[in-house]
């Protein structure tokens, strides 16, 4: 009995060194599965507008709610909402140099065990990945317009969600990756006014 118990205590096969690692195995699950979803759902969402209305101004948008939201594609070469517009390059940059920054954060145990923060870095993540996917020309599209750009590569971000208010705000295309970029760094503000109290229960819990 006493050779039995030792063995459950030395780390051969020892089911109780597993609830140890659980939590930081869960941590990169959680992070990962967000990331690679949001990315996928942004990814998909483009390559399905695309192929049904093609290249900006190929055919008429589909308006779902008139004079509030229409399905409409778009290229956008800039950041965030057309933000820096010709700075592809820079942007593709900073993106790389993001999520090698975030995966960092993620390796660290407190990042790991704070659901939240893994969620809007997640969501963050796959919306930086979905916008790099176009940056660096991946979809293989090619400009039509205008005729000294007929033919060249594009290396800009697929936008196509158009959102207005008739006489009030009409917002720049976007797209899902910018919907998740958004989310995500909304709820990093929300997390940093969090007090430092009800923070740690929530990563105890």
């Amino acid at each position: 009995m006493v050779d039995s118990a030792a063995a459950r205590q030395d780390g051969r096969g020892n089911p109780a060194d597993c609830p140890a690692d659980m939590p930081h195995l869960r941590g990169w699950f959680i992070f990962v599965v967000i990331a690679v979803l949001a990315a996928a759902g942004d990814l998909i969402t483009k390559s399905v507008i695309f192929d049904h209305l093609g290249m900006p101004g190929e055919q008429r948008g589909i308006v779902l709610v008139p004079n509030v939201l229409a399905l409409e594609t778009n290229l956008n070469e800039g950041a965030l909402f057309g933000m820096g517009q010709g700075l592809g390059a820079v942007f593709a940059a900073v993106s790389l140099a993001a999520i090698g920054g975030i995966v960092v954060l993620v390796s660290l145990p407190a990042t790991r065990a704070d659901p939240w923060l893994l969620v809007s870095l997640a969501l963050i993540t796959g919306g930086i990945i979905g916008n790099l996917y176009d940056r660096v020309g991946l979809p293989g599209l090619r400009w039509h317009a205008p005729p000294e750009r007929h033919g060249e590569a594009v290396l800009a971000v697929r936008d196509w969600i158009h959102f207005r208010l008739e006489g009030i705000i009409d917002w720049p295309i976007f797209n899902l990756a910018d919907s998740w970029l958004v989310i995500g760094a909304g709820l990093l503000l929300l997390l940093s006014l969090r007090p430092p109290q009800a923070a740690a229960e929530e990563i105890a819990a």
